[in-house]
């Protein structure tokens, strides 16, 4: 079997800020000034107010499990040298949500409630948030 190549990201006009601060391993969220309001995944205007004066906040990527699954087999196109996987949807401190993978120790046992913490991963060229289970957390369990 031959390996294909990962589908990665193609920033947007009004993306491109949040690629650029991940490339620069910083997180950052999109930001209403009009209403103040965090907005995740970046748009052109503020699904909130619908504002155009739209700019960057700076994050500290810490936030919680909301839904968790693992990839163990039959992966897509792109991912088969990635398999096991994890994919997450991550719930930011901010409020805003985000779909990325969980990586490192223990991520095959993610669970929904866990405490993660982002991290930077570079693929190809191009640098992208994923996230760690927060080891300095309290678990849900706790």
């Amino acid at each position: 079997m031959t390996a294909t190549a990962r589908p990665l990201p193609v920033p947007s006009a009004w993306s491109a800020g949040y690629w650029q601060a991940a490339a620069e391993r910083r997180f950052v969220v999109q930001e209403c000034k009009s209403c103040d309001k965090a907005i995740m995944y970046p748009k052109r205007v503020c699904p909130h107010c619908l504002g155009e004066n739209l700019g960057w906040r700076v994050s500290a990527g810490r936030g919680e499990i909301y839904a968790v699954t693992a990839q163990l087999a039959g992966p897509p196109t792109g991912f088969a040298d990635h398999l096991p996987y994890v994919i997450a949807v991550i719930r930011l401190d901010e409020g805003v949500q985000l779909m990325s993978n969980i990586v490192g120790d223990g991520a095959l046992g993610a669970r929904i409630g866990d405490r993660v913490v982002v991290d930077f991963e570079e693929v190809e060229g191009t640098v992208l948030p994923v996230f760690r289970l927060d080891a300095g957390a309290e678990t849900r369990d706790a």
